[in-house]
């Protein structure tokens, strides 16, 4: 491990990977690489220092790069210890300049120890990945929050994190809700994650998805996307809802639904994206099948009750495969944790798609813009990315893609701002 006052990565002689990597993903992300071209030329980025908390991959080190080139002074750390490309995090330090605290496989300390040097870096805006950054500087390091004019947040678990922040009174800074962006979580967590995760799966385990029986425990944007994906290729699926709505939605998209205790006994593959915690309790753990397959594609690996399972269990072997271990239940009942609960698309595969993060972090860098241009205006609170952001980025990723969409008339423009003109 490497290690200097501006950076902690594994090994700097994964750069040369790295650097292929993170070009070969740029290739895919055409909208970001407009936007990039455009900061460069503007730098309205120009002397703010940025933290970044996020997953360190080739698609994230693309958006790093074009924070720099809008003039930021950019420190970037990992959001999750198994997410980190460590190839990538060695190619961003050496070939394009940016201070990067990231290892894969990193324990607890040096993970805290790599969000405080993010902290102590003093941004004047932050983006995160779960909001684990903006925990620190609302505890530990809040004696860094004072210079912070807003933050960005990429996930769902870490918006439902700020907005309880929010309403308990205790958000210090302005927080923009990039996850709640149409060209974000329309298409980022339905598409992204829902071919991530199973590509996670099929890595770690070569589980045939067709014939079996696979549990998505939430029927949000994520479930949404991973149950379709499983469907397609011929999975059973069962949705395990809390939300009546939700779950009507499920049943009417021609799943099977039920509660997480009923499923527990027959499912094969178990896929847990909520963003709460003890979705899958020590109580279904005691009632799955032998070989059952357990993984997690929310943000926190808190989805799976793991220390109620370690306790159930009579036996764990370790690393039976890479990233899975094998968890021996009373009667020598099998169960299989992928990724030690962890996010399964980027511990076992390499995560989203570039062409879809290419909306996500579009968005990413234009709410930093808006954000830094707002400084002082917006209160303290979790506010929506503009309208005009979403649609911008919706407008230039079809123009990528050479598709091309209707515009209204005159006429119809007036019919639609009419009140007077009925049947």
């Amino acid at each position: 491990m490497s290690k200097t006052t501006n950076y902690d990565v594994k090994d700097m002689k994964l750069a040369g990977e790295g650097k292929r990597r993170i070009l070969w993903a740029d290739g895919d992300m055409p909208v970001l690489a407009m936007i990039r071209e455009r900061f460069a030329k503007e730098k309205p980025l120009q002397g703010r220092r940025m933290s970044a908390c996020l997953h360190v991959t080739a698609e994230t080190a693309n958006l790093a790069r074009t924070l720099k080139a809008g003039g930021a002074d950019l420190l970037l750390c990992a959001s999750n210890p198994l997410s980190t490309q460590d190839d990538v995090a060695a190619s961003l330090v050496k070939d394009f300049g940016i201070k990067v605290y990231a290892v894969r496989a990193e324990n607890r300390k040096t993970y805290y120890d790599h969000i405080a040097s993010a902290c102590k870096h003093r941004p004047t805006v932050t983006m995160d990945d779960g909001a684990d950054l903006v925990n620190a500087l609302h505890t530990d390091m809040s004696r860094y929050a004072d210079d912070i004019v807003a933050s960005m947040e990429e996930t769902t678990t870490g918006v439902i994190r700020l907005r309880a922040m929010e309403k308990n009174g205790i958000l210090k800074f302005p927080v923009i809700a990039v996850n709640d962006a149409d060209t974000k979580h329309l298409f980022d967590n339905r598409y992204g994650t829902g071919q991530s995760s199973l590509d996670g799966v099929i890595r770690a385990t070569d589980f045939l998805l067709a014939g079996k029986k696979v549990v998505v425990v939430g029927y949000g944007w994520c479930g949404r996307g991973v149950s379709a994906r499983a469907k397609g290729a011929g999975a059973n699926v069962i949705i395990c809802e809390v939300d009546p709505v939700r779950a009507l939605e499920a049943v009417m998209d021609g799943f099977s639904v039920m509660p997480i205790a009923a499923a527990a006994a027959v499912g094969d593959l178990f896929i847990t994206v909520t963003g709460d915690i003890n979705v899958i309790d020590t109580p279904h753990f005691r009632k799955m099948k032998d070989g059952a397959i357990v993984c997690n594609s929310g943000h926190f690996n808190v989805e799976l009750n793991l220390v109620g399972l370690k306790k159930a269990a009579k036996k764990i072997n370790r690393g039976v495969r890479n990233l899975v271990d094998e968890y021996v239940m009373p009667g020598n009942r099998r169960i299989y944790i992928l990724a030690e609960g962890r996010l399964v698309n980027l511990a076992c595969a390499e995560g989203h798609p570039a062409s879809v993060m290419d909306m996500s972090f579009a968005t990413q860098a234009l709410a930093s813009e808006y954000a830094i241009k707002q400084a002082g205006k917006l209160s303290v609170a979790v506010h929506p990315v503009p309208a005009r952001i979403d649609s911008w980025v919706a407008k230039l990723k079809l123009k990528t893609m050479d598709v091309k969409i209707d515009s209204l008339t005159a006429e119809q423009k007036k019919y639609l701002a009419s009140s007077d003109m009925g049947t």
